[in-house]
């Protein structure tokens, strides 16, 4: 029952970041926010045992998790780049290691760890783009929405998705199609939605409603 629940999160607020990352940002970006510290908390008690107190205990630490780090990104610019950016370039580092090598958890996880960090430097001192922006939600949503997709069929557990990065794709030629195909379909997506505007990050952020302003 906990790999469903998770397994759906994960792909409804991939789903989200892939195809209204840009547009939505405030709102994806705390989301995402709180998906990450709900992992985070979840993570650290859910592969300890497998009793009922310890499964209250992890879903109580998400919870924690998903607040704090949900709240902060949304009523903080500085905090959202941070949290939003280095859980997007952590997500993109351990997708990437993922897919082009078989190196072990612990180099996947310190590759996604530097790119979480040098991308969390380069959006508060360079306030992003809006296409760069777009490639990078629609990159990192799919990747996350993915990972969901793998959790619902089996394919990934919950263990494997708390404990070794919840962004590292199964293996299989299949799930690598899958994930380039809606990475694609986001990028098309964000950039019909985003035709003609040409906001930084921090505009953005200050303006993003849940739906688009009509032009």
């Amino acid at each position: 029952m906990d790999v469903i629940v998770v397994g759906i999160i994960t792909v409804l607020i991939g789903a989200l970041l892939c195809f209204r990352g840009y547009v939505t940002m405030r709102l994806v970006i705390s989301l995402f926010g709180a998906f990450a510290g709900f992992m985070l908390g979840f993570g650290l008690f859910a592969g300890n045992s497998s009793g009922v107190g310890q499964v209250a205990l992890s879903w109580l630490a998400g919870a924690v998790g998903a607040v704090l780090f949900g709240l902060l990104a949304y009523f903080s610019y500085q905090l959202a780049v941070i949290i939003g950016m280095a859980a997007i370039g952590f997500t993109l580092g351990t997708s990437v290691m993922a897919m082009v090598s078989s190196a072990s958890s612990f180099l996947t996880l310190t590759v996604g760890v530097i790119a979480g960090v040098l991308l969390a430097i380069l959006a508060v001192t360079t306030n992003l783009p809006a296409v760069l922006l777009v490639v990078l939600t629609a990159l990192a949503g799919a990747s996350v929405a993915t990972s969901g997709v793998a959790m619902l069929v089996g394919a990934m557990t919950l263990d494997r998705l708390t404990g070794q990065g919840f962004t590292e794709l199964p293996g299989g030629i299949g799930w690598t199609v899958l994930y380039i195909a809606l990475a694609v379909l986001g990028l098309i997506s964000q950039l019909r939605a985003v035709s003609g505007r040409h906001r930084s990050m921090r505009q953005q952020w200050g303006s993003s409603r849940l739906v688009a302003p009509a032009h």
